[in-house]
């Protein structure tokens, strides 16, 4: 609980500014989600991949467990849609709150200061491909016009540009002049507070209601993906800090962002806001239990 504290309350403080400001100020909350998905997080996918350098060898094992637990995920969120006779809106929904975790600003830190440099070259490892995840397939997963119209949605956005174009200065070494990189970077800095006010604002429209579908989705979140991570780590042979990250990351709530997406390409805002803040505070309970134990699960 001491480690989560230092990154949770942040977290909570910029949330409740939103649901001030949401309360009582005219904001267009389509306006700010507008803004984040189109400028501001493009701006963080292609700072992010420019800034870090990424060593294939020893990410291989982290990335492929990665793909298979995401994959794995959405195998279980589709057949347990299917068997609840969930509506399209719903499965979007639970969808986007399973596969997209907070590995970000809740991961980078909380596995910083538990695992120490070389654990937080590993999560930032697991950062760019659910940066990838969410920037090149977020859109396809989440619209429902059919698979050509959700790909040509995806090629249409900035979002996997600023993926590519991020990817590739990096590739080959590229040194942007005139402090360029350093803009970008402050651009893409504003995309996680905006996010969280805009969390913030949601739930100031919306009563807050935790009931079996909030408990649902922060179980999948929290309990389940770690489980599916830990089965598809060891079935990799993945040891140590690979196999703790993986563990860990997999373990976060869902992330702020999901919200921004769901609100623009298909689901239920109002349901995936509940949804964030539930696994968000579930997590106090869940995250200390598994840091307890990581040693013993990475050995």
């Amino acid at each position: 609980m001491t480690a989560l504290l230092p990154v949770i309350l942040p977290i909570s403080l910029i949330i409740l500014i939103g649901y001030i400001a949401g309360k009582t100020l005219n904001l267009d909350y389509q306006t700010l989600s507008q803004l984040t998905i189109y400028i501001l997080v493009p701006a963080l996918i292609a700072s992010s991949l420019y800034r870090n350098t990424l060593s294939l060898n020893s990410a291989a094992g982290l990335v492929t467990g990665f793909i298979l637990t995401t994959l794995a995920l959405y195998v279980v969120v589709s057949l347990l849609s299917q068997s609840l006779n969930l509506a399209p809106s719903v499965r979007i929904s639970l969808l986007a709150t399973t596969l997209f975790g907070n590995v970000g600003n809740l991961g980078l830190p909380l596995i910083s200061s538990t695992l120490g440099t070389a654990g937080l070259e590993r999560a930032i490892i697991y950062l760019i491909s659910a940066t990838i995840l969410m920037a090149g397939i977020g859109p396809t997963i989440l619209k429902t016009k059919g698979l050509r119209a959700s790909i040509a949605l995806t090629f249409r956005l900035p979002l996997f540009w600023a993926m590519l174009l991020g990817l590739l200065l990096q590739l080959l070494n590229v040194k942007l002049p005139f402090r360029v990189d350093e803009g970008m970077q402050m651009l893409g800095n504003a995309a996680i507070p905006v996010a969280l006010v805009t969390l913030g604002m949601q739930l100031s429209q919306n009563q807050l209601v935790i009931g079996w579908y909030e408990l649902m989705a922060a179980g999948l979140r929290l309990i389940v993906a770690p489980l599916i991570a830990f089965g598809i780590g060891s079935s990799l042979q993945l040891t140590g800090l690979e196999l703790q990250v993986l563990i860990l990351q997999s373990a976060m709530p869902t992330a702020v962002n999901t919200l921004i997406w769901v609100s623009e390409f298909g689901g239920e805002p109002p349901r995936v806001a509940r949804s964030i803040l539930s696994s968000t505070l579930l997590s106090l309970g869940t995250l200390p239990i598994l840091l307890s134990n990581i040693r013993i699960l990475g050995s």
